[in-house]
């Protein structure tokens, strides 16, 4: 039986390499998930949630380039802020003008009117044995720079880890409580089945967004709130796809065998049903982990999603859409523009995961 299964899906793995747009959309996903992973390692901005910045930088174009006095960190690295960032970082005063005399740096602040800055000044010695190749660098934001001043790039690529998080998050807890619920429901009928299937009905019934909205405020505005109201609205349709998929596998002689050799009714669900289930599951949880991108860059624009600083997609969208009338949209569009490439490529997976588990064609 294994034999049977395993060229069953090798069978399913060819025909998902013959979809040119499934595989395609496949490497962008990974190479977003990749480049989210390891963020802190490639981005510009190293502090947490990549919200290190100055006002005098506010909404500068892409490719901006301005000189800074970097001030060297005590601190080193741990493991945490490699991966998450670091909670204190070199502070940077963007300069437009400096000179070096003796033991002293002597600046201008950046401004677009330098000749109304007064001139200050530091004493090298402050900076221990920094050089002053160290002390004076040239910064440059790709991306430009948002209405805070912080790197558009940094906070872009942050926001990706963000979205990727809440989707796998909420997809395992639908998951989990979806096919637990409708694999009972299905397995043993009767009242537990029409309690599930009435509990199912009154949850489907609700609309997503609004149902997301009142769990949300229950539980409080933040991050892992988020995670938690948009995983609970998603399991209804994994739990009546399993149940219909349970009621029709329980049928089948090889249950009935099992039975006979008095398997318990945990072994034959988890070991001989779930497991011939799982194809239409696979391309739902492909759905719903964009459906839960979507929730959740919707619930951040309306305020309720993931709170300031930690940036989301949704949120970036809300603080900079005025930018669309001002002459600066690609502040409003790119997280738009990242969040319609990620979502488009989950919905091309799910269509390419179902014609490859179609066992019809």
């Amino acid at each position: 039986m294994s034999n049977t299964s395993q060229s069953y899906t090798q069978i399913a793995l060819q025909r998902f390499k013959k979809d040119f747009w499934g595989v395609l959309c496949f490497w962008v996903i990974i190479c977003i998930a990749i480049t989210a992973t390891f963020a802190y390692f490639i981005i510009p901005d190293q502090s947490k949630n990549a919200n290190a910045g100055d006002l005098a930088l506010r909404s500068q174009a892409p490719g901006f380039t301005v000189t800074t006095i970097t001030i060297p960190s005590n601190t080193s690295r741990t493991w945490s802020e490699m991966w998450f960032g670091k909670e204190e970082v070199a502070k940077f005063i963007p300069v437009s003008e400096y000179h070096v005399q003796q033991d002293t740096i002597y600046y201008k602040n950046y401004s677009n009117q330098p000749q109304l800055e007064e001139v200050k000044s530091l004493a090298l010695s402050q900076f221990g044995d920094a050089s002053i190749s160290d002390i004076i660098k040239e910064k440059k934001y790709w991306l430009g720079t948002d209405n805070q001043g912080r790197d558009y790039l940094s906070r872009l690529v942050i926001g990706a880890r963000v979205s990727l998080s809440i989707g796998f998050v909420a997809v395992l807890i639908s998951l989990v409580i979806g096919i637990t619920l409708g694999a009972i429901a299905g397995y043993f009928g009767g009242k537990i089945d029409a309690f599930i299937l009435w509990l199912i009905n009154v949850f489907w019934s609700i609309p997503t967004l609004l149902l997301v909205i009142a769990i949300t405020l229950a539980l409080g505005k933040g991050f892992w709130q988020v995670f938690i109201a948009v995983g609970l609205t998603m399991w209804v349709e994994v739990a009546r796809v399993v149940r219909g998929q349970v009621i029709s596998v329980k049928e089948q002689q090889y249950v009935t065998a099992a039975h006979a050799l008095g398997y318990s009714d945990y072994r034959i669900i988890t070991k001989h049903i779930l497991p011939n289930c799982m194809a239409p599951v696979i391309v739902i949880s492909a759905a719903n982990f964009a459906s839960a991108i979507l929730v959740e860059s919707g619930l951040s624009f309306l305020g309720l999603g993931t709170q300031v600083p930690t940036p989301s997609w949704g949120a970036m969208i809300k603080e900079n859409y005025n930018y669309i009338l001002l002459g600066k949209p690609y502040l409003a569009l790119l997280p738009g523009f990242a969040m319609f490439v990620l979502v488009i490529s989950f919905m091309l997976i799910g269509n390419a995961l179902r014609d490859a588990l179609d066992v019809r064609k």
